[in-house]
């Protein structure tokens, strides 16, 4: 089979790890009898630098036309200033979520057997769970307004809105993704105070009687908060809304012990899915070879997985990354104190080799 990759390489160490993924990706070509051609794709920091906007015009077409996006990290303190939306990184990433319908951001957070020294928590080992953020609304999309009041001084609002089409197809891809893993569904809201919530629990409410092979509940987030740190073994599917997602799946990825070695997938229903590291540019570490590409490459396998349905490669690519970090090979942001650390070309040959 032949498929096209878009890559776009981004910032900071972005170009690093992207090109440890490719080299990866082009291995289980190899291995499996695929070809893969990629096109590479401008945006963010570097595309304001080269064109002035950090999203160039038919940056979404260009991706439409491959089968699936794999996305370094992008931005920096070079571009983190301006108050114009076309040179700001983060405009992009918004813009290009939103242009290919990618609705659903998905967040495993996997506490790698290797690993289990660097999780922070003294008695739960076993982490294996999905955070399915909805993407394109809440707060994050809604209307933004400043204002003067007459006895306040200047006020800012920002408005978060659901529709019901919105929570019914991100709740979908939760029970489906339940379904091909533990079968169960924690639902986050708060409905104890947000009318968004309320129409968020009866949306889900509906749903539970379409899938009653799943089980399901109803978490506050504030609740969830603090079971991800008293007990995250217990979830399996974790579905909410945009901006508790972000925090959440953040929280989450800390309990793992590093965010270098998670990846994220953002789906939506039949365009090319976008796979990408959950870390940011690190421009302190840029061109240093000290980066760290498991997180891109277990995006890759993300990649097979979902978008290329090729979940042979993408086990196999897993596997790979933990014989090696079984092996005692770390990169500087893993290795501890008395560990001597390899650089992300290195740590992409071994992966390499052991695939």
């Amino acid at each position: 089979m032949n498929y096209k990759i878009a890559l776009i390489r981004g910032d900071g160490i972005g170009p690093e790890v992207v090109g440890a993924a490719a080299r990866v990706i082009e291995a289980v070509g190899r291995k499996f009898n695929h070809t893969f051609d990629f096109t590479d794709v401008l945006m963010g920091g570097c595309a304001i630098d080269e064109t002035g906007k950090s999203y160039p015009d038919g940056t979404a077409a260009t991706c439409r036309g491959c089968n699936a996006v794999l996305l370094g990290a992008v931005g920096g303190p070079k571009w983190g200033h301006s108050t114009d939306p076309d040179k700001r990184p983060e405009t992009a990433l918004l813009s290009i979520r939103k242009d290919l319908g990618l609705y659903a951001n998905l967040r495993p957070a996997v506490l790698r057997p290797a690993m289990a020294s660097a999780c922070p928590l003294k008695n739960d080992k076993d982490i294996d769970l999905l955070i399915v953020r909805e993407l394109t609304g809440g707060v994050y999309f809604g209307k933004r307004d400043r204002y003067m009041t007459e006895d306040r001084g200047e006020e800012a609002s920002d408005l978060m809105a659901y529709s019901v089409q919105e929570i019914e197809r991100i709740g979908r891809r939760a029970f489906e993704l339940a379904r091909l893993r533990s079968k169960r569904v924690t639902s986050v809201d708060k409905a104890n105070v947000l009318e968004t919530s309320r129409l968020w629990r009866e949306v889900m409410h509906r749903l539970v009687g379409e899938y009653s092979d799943v089980t399901y509940e109803d978490v506050l987030v504030d609740s969830m908060a603090m079971q991800l740190v008293r007990d995250p073994g217990r979830f399996d599917v974790v579905v909410t809304e945009n901006m508790f997602g972000d925090i959440l799946s953040d929280e989450a990825s800390q309990i793992t012990g590093s965010i270098g070695l998670l990846p994220s997938a953002s789906i939506g229903d039949g365009a090319p899915g976008l796979y990408e590291p959950i870390h940011g540019s690190a421009p302190d570490i840029a061109g240093q070879d000290k980066a760290n590409p498991i997180a891109t490459i277990l995006s890759a396998a993300m990649m097979f997985r979902y978008s290329l349905d090729l979940a042979q490669e993408a086990a196999a690519v897993e596997r790979a990354v933990d014989a090696v970090l079984a092996a005692g090979w770390r990169t500087a942001d893993i290795a501890g104190d008395g560990v001597f650390p390899i650089g992300c070309v290195e740590m992409t040959d071994k992966i390499l080799a052991e695939l």
